[in-house]
């Protein structure tokens, strides 16, 4: 039987809702699994005849089995939505996006599907509307309850894990210590044993600092922080290698010898990631009892409606959690 995915919406401003009805499209997805849509039925029908699209739409109640000529839609709204005008941050569509993925973790959590994919919204959106937010990976883990997780981003090539996501690089010292980092590396090595089925995953550290301290001289970091969280993961039976300095260890092609990194902040983990595949790269949360996946791009307002969005990054997003979901039931 294929699982069953569930694929949201986004941001209805966005690209998110085009992306996802060219994904459903696509010959090779229905090959896989059944994707089921959640959101908004007018959302969807709104961007399937403005960019005149050839599929049938259904609203739905249950969760259907198989795949059948029609796209099912599990609505999170049932009453019609303000206008929609792509390009334009709206507290409504911040709002409903929102609601999309709270409904598809829901019915992850009840195994009424086998896993989820996210498309992307705006946290601007959602701040407008007076919610705190973070990101979808943190509202995630707080639906799951779920105290350790890791954003993973996935590429044929590479397999970068961040050990602080979301926070202004001020704060990264004093977010990093060696009890974050050795927790960062115990998810990510079970997840790499459960969810890519590599036996014995080799992973590196990268260091915070330009050349990763150089022994202290630029910063304490490395010596006080990161070198005891791998010693400590190390002791854990961890095959874990660093600190490396950033630089170095992608400029010279390191990174094709380790299963996964784990990097310390946003940027230093993602550039390297999106320069070798930004439009087939994935975002996986490790660690969560659920299957998440999405695509490693934002909204792209400047782009939404026009019809020129590319899909690759959701189709591979959707293909990932097909994978992990099979290798979940297999790998003990």
């Amino acid at each position: 039987m294929k699982p069953k995915i569930g694929i949201t919406m986004g941001d209805f401003n966005g690209i998110g809702p085009e992306i996802v009805l060219k994904a459903v499209l696509s010959p090779q997805i229905k090959k896989i699994c059944v994707p089921i849509l959640i959101g908004s039925t007018d959302v969807f029908e709104y961007y399937a005849k403005l960019l005149k699209l050839k599929l049938t739409l259904k609203e739905v109640e249950y969760i259907p089995e198989t795949n059948s000529e029609a796209i099912p839609i599990i609505p999170v709204r049932k009453f019609r939505i303000p206008k929609i005008l792509p390009g334009k941050l709206s507290f409504e569509a911040g709002r409903l996006a929102a609601e999309s993925v709270i409904a598809a973790a829901v019915l992850s959590l009840n195994k009424e599907i086998d896993g989820m994919v996210t498309a992307p919204l705006a946290k601007e959106s959602i701040h407008f509307d007076g919610i705190p937010f973070i990101g979808q990976t943190e509202m995630l883990a707080a639906i799951t309850k779920t105290e350790n997780y890791a954003m993973l981003l996935t590429h044929d090539k590479m397999k970068v894990a961040l050990a602080t996501i979301h926070i202004p690089i001020k704060k990264v010292s004093e977010e990093l210590s060696a009890r974050v980092i050795t927790e960062k590396l115990k998810v990510l090595d079970i997840s790499l044993r459960k969810d890519f089925a590599i036996k014995a995953p080799k992973i590196a550290v990268l260091g915070l600092n330009p050349h990763s301290g150089e022994n202290g001289k630029i910063g304490k970091e490395e010596i006080e922080t990161i070198i005891p969280a791998i010693k400590q993961a190390k002791n854990r039976k961890i095959n874990v290698t660093g600190p490396f300095p950033a630089d170095g260890f992608f400029g010279s092609g390191l990174y094709k010898h380790f299963d996964a990194i784990l990097a310390m902040y946003h940027d230093q983990g993602l550039i390297p990631l999106k320069l070798l595949g930004f439009e087939t790269g994935v975002n996986f949360t490790a660690g969560l009892p659920i299957v998440r996946t999405s695509p490693d791009h934002g909204t792209a307002f400047e782009i939404a409606g026009k019809g020129i969005a590319n899909p690759s990054s959701i189709i591979s997003a959707i293909k990932e959690a097909v994978k992990i979901i099979k290798n979940r039931k297999f790998v003990k």
